[in-house]
């Protein structure tokens, strides 16, 4: 069967608790930093959010329903269809001067395809490893297995979003690895990607100077794509002083001063994590940080039950996925990377973000409970 409800009965009921957590966590900090009266919880931005909560909710009870092996079957469409919205994208108009959503206003709300490009490209790339073992160590198959990722990072990266095109890589590179790839490639491509981050995080730690290394990276960068990479922003240091306020136990719930009286730009969005820091401190933060390890702790027990190829480059892949998110928000948020506009997964407010995360974690539950169904 490709649906069947009776599954529901084997889910793994830990992984179903963070996730109440989290939205839990997601509402009390958008009603903190959207809330103009100190008495509001149910703000517009809260309810909204609830909204695309249970929206969520049954995305991942279909998902977790659904037969994940069908997804390996219908991949090429899906894969088709995300180059079709992502290239659709260069003909619309943009929003806050970029392009990576599409308006919907009979239903009054954005789309961001890249969002669910992410998750597909995971889907498309896993059905190939799985099924060119052997192809994927020589040169030829690791190129193709690489053009999957490729085309739609530089369509993405066009938008430009250069936060979600780079998450992309680190996707790549995980499932070659658990695939096996050409060895002397994966060294190369992981001292490429640690070389880059080291050098990022250096920058972004005022041990290398912004100006003086300016003239060497322009060679390879624009000067307007250099500037993404200036610690020196507003929103770089507001979001640092956001956090350094919370010192151990934070102000507490609506209590903030900096990101209550509206100095932390895009503060139930991109910057959800620096909001939560500030009223609940070292010790919350410590508890939000416990229950993303416990998340992806249960994806990596999902790749290790999977009994096929398949199922195991999809959970790794979709666990990678997860982790990059919330390793490059708080990476963000903290000082060590470019604001690139990563959503933290489950906390940050926005549709899409919750919508592809629920179907991504729906999937890891469609993997956990068919562990039996097949050898």
């Amino acid at each position: 069967m490709i649906w069947d409800y009776k599954i529901f009965s084997k889910m793994d009921k830990a992984q179903l608790l963070v996730i109440v957590l989290l939205m839990g966590i997601s509402l009390l900090v958008i009603a903190s930093t959207t809330s103009l009266e100190n008495n509001l919880f149910l703000t517009p931005y809260v309810r909204s959010q609830i909204k695309w909560f249970f929206l969520g909710g049954g995305v991942y009870i279909f998902f977790s329903g659904l037969d994940y092996r069908f997804l390996k079957k219908i991949s090429p469409f899906l894969y088709l269809i995300m180059l079709i919205l992502l290239f659709g994208l260069f003909f619309t108009g943009p929003i806050q001067n970029v392009q990576r959503w599409y308006k919907i206003p009979v239903l009054n709300f954005t789309f961001q395809p890249s969002e669910y490009a992410k998750l597909i490209v995971v889907i498309a790339l896993s059905r190939y490893l799985s099924e060119a073992t052997d192809q994927i160590k020589q040169q030829k198959g690791l190129l193709k297995a690489s053009l999957i990722v490729l085309i739609p990072f530089i369509m993405i990266l066009k938008q430009p979003d250069l936060g979600t095109a780079l998450v992309l890589f680190p996707i790549a590179l995980g499932l070659f690895y658990l695939a096996d790839a050409n060895k002397k490639l994966i060294r190369m491509l992981s001292g490429l990607a640690i070389s880059g981050f080291v050098f990022i995080a250096l920058m972004f730690m005022k041990i290398l100077s912004h100006e003086t290394m300016k003239p060497f990276v322009t060679i390879f960068l624009k000067d307007y794509q250099y500037e993404r990479l200036n610690p020196h922003t507003y929103h770089q240091n507001a979001s640092q002083m956001a956090i350094a306020l919370g010192k151990i136990t934070g102000s507490g719930f609506k209590q903030s001063e900096f990101t209550g009286g509206g100095w932390l730009p895009a503060a139930h969005t991109d910057s959800v994590f620096a909001a939560y820091a500030e009223e609940y401190g070292l010790l919350g933060t410590f508890i939000l940080l416990t229950l993303f390890f416990i998340l992806f702790q249960l994806g990596l027990k999902v790749t290790q039950l999977a009994k096929d190829p398949f199922g195991r480059f999809l959970s790794f892949g979709i666990t990678v996925t997860l982790a990059m998110h919330v390793f490059v928000n708080i990476g963000m948020m903290s000082g060590f990377l470019p604001i690139t506009g990563v959503p933290l997964v489950m906390v940050s407010y926005g549709g899409s973000s919750v919508l592809s995360t629920m179907s991504a974690l729906g999937i890891l539950q469609s993997i956990y409970t068919r562990r039996y169904l097949f050898s």
